[in-house]
């Protein structure tokens, strides 16, 4: 299970590699044009145009996440890398959301709608319809079929397969969905009356439903009108209540601008000595987006499926500042995220209370986080990026990893290192490792695959072996799937 939840949380990589840009992009986008976030009639200058062009850039992005980690997904976990299973996640993806959507499910059900229909676009259903498109791709993508059906044999059957599963799978969440999504929507509606205590319960189930993508059921029972809160809309339009409105926005801005960044440090400063170098662009630029975009996905994804009981903890504390933060009490909000830019523009709201004070709060959660990371992680030896086991060996020197010609030498290396093409079953790999399947694990010879500048050989499984490699892996497995 935990070898399968690793795959999973490699497949993610891929989508949430887009949405430091997509922030970045938006958060540029309301710099530049501040009053496009609230609506209405703006004066169209350069500034403006040029920021709304941006803001619909990232947009297009962030807006399509379900769809990216369909597609992501569905390429990450096929057991080859194929365009057959990003087709196959996309096609699980367009009947899923076709059959449950509100306009057809109205025609199944007479007109009557439930309102969990209007929210299957998200990025649990994406997650769901990318593992359908990848184990079609692994069952049927070598399927044989009779000469006169011979046309859609092997990888072309892949399409059709999944279209008929993801009707079956269609048809359960036609029952189950309504459940789940209205089960939270209960949830958040019954810790409305706790204060402070329920903003901060809200923000740690919110955080807690990141990695499934449910928290926007939540999110609609508190930001908008679904239980007559409608948070977000009332702080932004001015209707709201002075002291109240706002109150489930607010604890977002110190985890976000400080303790998710200060999370990313620690990570940093527990990684592998080897490995810093490797995982410092990811977290910097991840840290980087939360702090000043408050998008938190990327840092969030790198970790969550790693160490899930790091994660547990970080909902937690998520939810304790929060809590602190409403208390004080301060009052802020956003209409993107709980970033430095939303802050700057929602301090000059009407029903903004005290805003900038959340930079204090920030300040001291950001040593808390930092202290909390790095002990647990430490103590307990979590799998963070950077922190994976890792026998030492000779790092490749620069010469050894210049130009295409360099890579299929590596590869060709690890190849005899690992038996030869005939001793392997499974090839794949991760941000820095190779992970392959062997028949005879006998017959694998570290100091052969260590020759060609490989800084370890693990032995995970009775037939499992890992090779790390370095930021440069995917360059020697292409190279090594080519040799396959």
């Amino acid at each position: 299970m935990m070898k399968y939840l690793q795959r999973l949380g490699k497949s993610l990589m891929l989508p949430v590699a887009c949405l430091p840009v997509a922030g970045i992009l938006m958060g540029l986008g309301y710099l530049l044009a501040p009053n496009t976030m609230q609506g209405g009639d703006v004066e169209q200058t350069i500034a403006v145009i040029l920021g709304t062009f941006f803001v619909q850039a990232g947009g297009a992005i962030i807006n399509n996440m379900s769809v990216l980690f369909a597609i992501g997904v569905a390429v990450g976990m096929a057991k080859e890398l194929d365009g057959t299973p990003a087709l196959a996640g996309i096609v699980a993806w367009f009947v899923v959301q076709t059959l449950l959507g509100p306009s057809f499910v109205g025609v199944l059900t007479g007109g009557d709608v439930d309102p969990a229909f209007t929210k299957v676009n998200n990025q649990f259903i994406g997650i769901l319809c990318g593992i359908i498109g990848a184990t079609c791709y692994n069952r049927f993508c070598t399927t044989k079929l009779p000469d006169f059906l011979a046309f859609f044999s092997g990888k072309r059957s892949v399409a059709i397969v999944t279209a008929v599963v993801s009707i079956v799978f269609a048809a359960i969440l036609f029952f189950v969905w309504p459940l789940v999504y209205n089960g939270l929507v209960l949830l958040g509606e019954s810790i409305i009356s706790l204060g402070a205590v329920g903003a901060g319960i809200y923000t740690f189930l919110n955080r807690l439903l990141i990695p499934i993508g449910m928290h926007h059921a939540l999110n609609a029972v508190f930001w908008f009108d679904v239980a007559g809160i409608s948070d977000l809309t009332k702080f932004w339009s001015g209707t709201g209540e002075y002291g109240v409105t706002g109150m489930y926005m607010t604890g977002f801005f110190p985890v976000m601008m400080f303790g998710l960044p200060a999370a990313a440090l620690a990570m940093y400063h527990c990684a592998k000595p080897g490995r810093k170098k490797a995982v410092m662009g990811l977290l910097a630029s991840a840290a980087f987006c939360s702090f000043f975009t408050g998008v938190t996905e990327p840092l969030e994804f790198a970790f969550m499926f790693l160490a899930p009981g790091l994660y547990i903890l970080y909902a937690l504390l998520g939810g304790i500042t929060a809590a602190i933060t409403v208390m004080l009490p301060i009052r802020a909000g956003f209409s993107f995220s709980a970033g430095f830019l939303d802050l700057f523009f929602s301090s000059q709201t009407p029903l903004a209370q005290n805003p900038w004070m959340a930079i204090v709060v920030g300040l001291g959660a950001a040593v808390v986080y930092y202290i909390v990371f790095r002990v647990v992680i430490t103590k307990f030896d979590l799998k963070t990026p950077g922190r994976e086991d890792e026998e030492e060996a000779a790092p490749a020197t620069k010469e050894e990893l210049k130009g295409s010609d360099k890579f299929v030498a590596y590869a060709t290396k690890v190849l005899e290192g690992l038996g030869g093409k005939d001793n392997i079953t499974v090839c794949d790999n991760c941000i820095t490792r190779i992970r392959v399947e062997v028949k005879d694990i006998s017959v694998v010879k570290d100091d052969i695959i260590k020759s060609a500048g490989a800084r370890g050989v693990l032995r995970p499984g009775k037939n499992s072996v890992q090779v790390i490699v370095g930021p440069q892996v995917q360059f020697v497995v292409d190279e090594l799937k080519k040799m396959l």
